[in-house]
């Protein structure tokens, strides 16, 4: 049986998970939106992804993002 690590973040919390995909790994950094048995829901700059627990490898919490930068 895996671990199911995720289940301890809570929605709102920024975080980078790593799942498996056709031909490889992927990455999904941004807000969690859901949490559950099934696996977890990322809000990312392209748009939510749903990540399956069977596919989930790896996954951490992240800062927040940096401060835009002015331009000159």
């Amino acid at each position: 049986m895996t671990v199911q690590f995720w289940r301890q973040w809570r929605v709102g919390e920024r975080v980078v998970v790593r799942y498996r995909v056709e031909g490889g790994y992927s990455d999904a950094l941004g807000e969690l939106t859901r949490v559950d048995a099934d696996g977890v829901e990322v809000s990312t700059r392209r748009g939510p992804v749903a990540v399956p627990a069977e596919d989930i490898v790896l996954g951490k919490h992240v800062p927040p993002p940096p401060a835009p930068r002015h331009r000159r």
